[in-house]
């Protein structure tokens, strides 16, 4: 299906749950988020229902996300009924990779086909501070745990921040050197907990090309431009949503865990799909891709959207 401005939008991400076992600085408050009753999140019936209804609409490719989807319970049961979706093309998840040492393997066997991990310092004392309460030797774990389960293509999410990771560009570079991963540098956004912070924080994605002349242009992924190191078997990729407004190429539509349609990451608009089946919930996403804003106004103002990052799903 396609909107308004002619993107085709095929793509969905869907949030399980807000709750995560980490407490990172830019997306979540220090003391988390207070736990909803259960019956206010979407049940394992209703996500699957919801990534049914958005197939039929022409989706074909559904990521959950959170929070941390590894801590819903139920999730495996969420990954087999999307999996039984035969028009589905791509099921993926996105983790912080602390709980893939036991559930890669029966993520796996769910039938999800790839994962993101968020890795946002290769050093201990940094993680712990970006996550208040992580250790990298739990998320380098949980890489290898998903090798093993054989997953492959794996993606490393990196959120760059002047003043705190920016000096480890090289380090996650030299990490494609050697592994068949893509290291992919996402731009800090303006939103939630660090909407307020300092200026310098806020570093354009071509700090990376600058840290690192040798790389060269690859196929691009979607909204991330990538790049290689002649010869080596991983990728760099860069998702520039600052610097590189990447609203005329996006195709993604948002459910958040509350059961809320998003057109947009940074949009106030939401259009509730609980309680909606058959017809009516197709209608619903229908209306809500074709009213899928054009762009945002991120080198404007700070994000429109009153929740955090966990809250989305991002």
């Amino acid at each position: 299906m396609t909107d308004v401005c002619g993107r085709t939008i095929d793509y969905l991400r869907l949030s399980v749950t807000d709750l995560c076992s980490y407490r990172c600085r830019y997306c979540m408050p220090e003391d988390g988020v207070v736990k909803r009753p259960h019956g206010e999140i979407l049940s394992v019936e209703e996500c699957v229902e919801i990534g049914r209804a958005a197939v039929d609409c022409g989706v074909r490719k559904i990521r959950l996300t959170g929070g941390e989807p590894l801590v819903r319970r139920g999730i495996l049961d969420i990954c087999r009924g999307l999996r039984s979706i035969p028009e589905l093309e791509e099921l993926c998840l996105t983790t912080n990779g602390q709980l893939l040492p036991r559930m890669a393997a029966p993520l796996r066997e769910a039938g999800v086909d790839r994962l993101n991990i968020s890795l946002d310092t290769l050093r201990p004392d940094r993680f712990a501070y970006i996550t208040r309460r992580g250790s990298l030797a739990e998320a380098l774990e949980g890489i290898a745990a998903a090798e093993a389960a054989g997953f492959t293509g794996l993606k490393l999410d990196t959120v760059l921040i002047g003043g705190f990771n920016d000096d480890e560009i090289g380090d996650f570079i030299d990490l494609t050197r050697h592994h068949p991963w893509s290291v992919r540098f996402i731009e800090l956004m303006p939103m939630g907990e660090c909407a307020g912070w300092d200026k310098g924080c806020f570093l354009p994605n071509r700090a990376v090309l600058d840290a690192c002349p040798e790389l060269v242009p690859a196929e691009p992924e979607g909204v991330a431009r990538r790049f290689r190191i002649p010869g080596a078997p991983g990728s760099v990729g860069l998702i520039s949503p600052m610097s590189h407004e990447f609203c005329a190429q996006c195709r993604r539509i948002r459910v958040t865990a509350d059961g809320r349609l998003k057109g947009c990451l940074h949009s106030r608009e939401e259009l509730p799909l609980r309680g909606l089946h058959g017809e009516a919930l197709r209608s619903a996403i229908r209306q809500g891709i074709a009213r899928k804003p054009i762009r945002h106004h991120l080198t404007e103002r700070p994000s429109d959207t009153p929740r955090n990052m966990n809250q989305i799903g991002g």
